[in-house]
């Protein structure tokens, strides 16, 4: 009999978007659970939500392990868990139930428990870990096991239904050394299913990891139920230790570092690239980065460490709207990223949020102005979501309808009255991909063009696909001025001529 099974509930398969997308990372945050809880000498086993066809499979995995405790332990390093998509909580709800009706005491951890507690203690949910969980899960196991006479009250950051009543106790303190926790329980995950979908759909192999937890800075849009605006990271020499671990053990082409800002400290990147390279651990990742960090000894950094691409939260090409946001950085600092990251080599992809408050046709504008002069490699595109407990949420909650989440990431619902009606968003959304892949595919083509010798198939695949994406980009760019002159009436606005 498994004392505990883990689970988690983002469902590839219930992400149209994401799923035609293919690129699956296991749920890091339910793998560290996994591991801290194995540790303290519990036995578990893992049900990986991320590959499975639907909770029959969770069904199945109760049967089969026949748990006493079942832990939803959702991934806070997923900003798709941390949006809270609705067809995952229906999905936590349906799999917390099944887990209850076979005698299981149900635990969860996740971003939308923590703000909606009474929904989820509706269903079958017993305990809710407020905060960084993993100490808090290992705390109330001892307690509901008897290995310790610990009274519920006294585990800080928790919460529980008790006669109709939510009771919950102490925020409990974050921990600031992160090298105390064991690595992901890698060895639970079904890792030849993973390099079988990479290598099939994109020809490599890709593994996530993190360095961090949490991110100190205040853009007021961003929620941090989980770890709110503290920022601790683990030591160079932690990570590249489990860096090499993977690359001795599954060999993968790539990583994903999850971090929501990796290597903010000063000279983090320096020792890591160091120490990776003396230890024959360097790996070609990915990461987020902040573009006001971007100096010139940050790129140089980044390239040495073996860093392939930076995401960046660029949103906005209006200075009003990122001052808007609380962003704390400048359209210059963009600009000056983007291009000393180019100059190391480093890919750069941007993603952009329009609909915010008092955004206006110019500023839409100079965002296009930003795209096409930074020519990042990627870009992201969303608009404005509000989540609970951010100042942005606070200020259109009462323009909220009965719908406050998205269904799944190609949603791209309103959910608050935008300054543009809803549909003149979506226009925008392919309006802005059609223009970035025509003038990508015209550099990658003119490039090639420079030297014959890298020509290959696919620039002649790009060639075709220009006239088609600008045939599309004016026909889209038609429909969106028009769009654009359409008063949104539960707004009463006043649009300017464009």
């Amino acid at each position: 009999m498994t004392d505990v099974l883990f689970g988690q509930s983002y469902y590839l398969r219930f992400d149209p978007k994401l799923w035609a997308a293919m690129q699956p990372y296991p749920p890091l945050g339910s793998l560290y659970a996994t591991s801290y809880t194995r540790e303290k000498g519990y036995e578990v086993a893992l049900f990986d939500a991320m590959l499975a066809e639907s909770e029959a499979e969770w069904v199945a995995a109760l049967k089969t392990h026949n748990p006493q405790y079942a832990v939803l332990y959702e991934d806070s390093f997923n900003y798709l868990s941390k949006m809270c998509l609705l067809r995952m909580r229906e999905a936590a709800f349906k799999m917390a139930e099944a887990a209850k009706a076979q005698g299981c005491t149900v635990i969860i951890s996740g971003s939308d428990a923590t703000d909606h507690l009474e929904k989820y203690f509706t269903h079958g949910v017993d305990f809710v870990l407020i905060g960084e969980g993993e100490v808090t899960l290992g705390e109330l196991l001892n307690q509901l096991s008897g290995r310790e006479d610990k009274p519920l009250h006294d585990i800080a950051g928790l919460a529980w239904s008790q006669n109709g009543k939510i009771e919950r106790t102490i925020e409990r303190p974050f921990e600031r050394n992160l090298d105390r926790f064991p690595f992901p329980a890698w060895d639970l995950v079904d890792i030849p299913r993973y390099q079988e979908i990479w290598y099939n759909r994109h020809g490599y192999y890709s593994m996530n990891m993190v360095t961090t937890r949490g991110c100190p800075y205040r853009c007021n849009w961003c929620a941090k139920p989980i770890y709110g605006r503290r920022y601790n990271s683990r030591s160079p020499e932690n990570v590249v230790a489990e860096l090499k671990w993977l690359k001795d053990n599954f060999h993968p082409d790539h990583i994903w570092f999850a971090d929501d800002i990796l290597g903010l400290k000063p000279d983090w990147l320096k020792k890591f690239s160091e120490l990776a390279l003396e230890q024959d651990a360097l790996i070609p990742f990915k990461c987020l980065q902040r573009v006001d960090l971007i100096t010139d000894e940050t790129a140089k950094a980044l390239r040495l460490a073996g860093c392939k691409t930076v995401w960046m939260g660029a949103e906005s090409g209006s200075q009003k709207i990122l001052d808007a946001m609380d962003k704390d950085a400048t359209v210059e600092q963009i600009y000056s990223a983007a291009q000393r990251l180019h100059t190391q080599g480093v890919e750069v992809c941007f993603f952009l949020q329009f609909g915010y408050p008092g955004e206006g046709w110019e500023d839409i504008q100079k965002t296009l102005k930003m795209v096409r002069e930074c020519a990042p490699d990627d870009i992201g595109i969303s608009v404005s979501y509000p989540l609970p407990g951010t100042k942005f949420y606070e200020n259109v909650k009462i323009q909220l309808g009965e719908k406050t989440n998205w269904v799944d990431s190609d949603d791209l619902a309103m959910l608050y009255q935008g300054p543009f009606i809803e549909e003149f968003y979506r226009v925008l959304h392919h309006r802005i991909h059609q223009e970035f892949r025509a003038r990508k595919a015209w550099r990658n083509i003119t490039a090639a063009l420079k030297k014959p010798t890298t020509l290959r198939p696919y620039h002649i695949r790009q060639t075709g696909s220009i006239p088609v994406n600008l045939a599309r980009l004016v026909k889209s760019s038609i429909k969106l001025r028009k769009l654009a002159r359409v008063a949104n009436d539960s707004l009463s606005l006043e649009l300017q001529s464009v």
